[in-house]
């Protein structure tokens, strides 16, 4: 994903540097900058979503290290009655 973002970013840049220095019409301009925007959009929102699949894997695995806990806490009590 982070390729593609890269590559779009990379012919955004492209396009804006041909509109201006070939003396393009305004829509080319327009156009060019808004492919820009649009692949740093995506950027943006593909970290995000990377960091939000990190958080959620450690709230899973907390999740289950606190049953495991719990389970070892049980056992211990068992063996303590025992």
């Amino acid at each position: 994903m982070f390729i593609w973002c890269g590559v779009l970013c990379m012919l955004g840049l492209f396009a804006f540097a041909d509109s201006i220095f070939n003396m393009g019409e305004i829509f080319r301009t327009v156009n060019s900058v808004m492919f820009m925007l649009v692949s740093l959009g995506l950027l943006f929102r593909t970290t995000t979503k990377i960091k939000e699949k990190k958080v959620e894997q450690y709230e899973a695995r907390i999740f289950n290290l606190e049953k495991q806990l719990a389970a070892l806490k049980n056992a211990q009590e068992k063996l303590a009655k025992f």
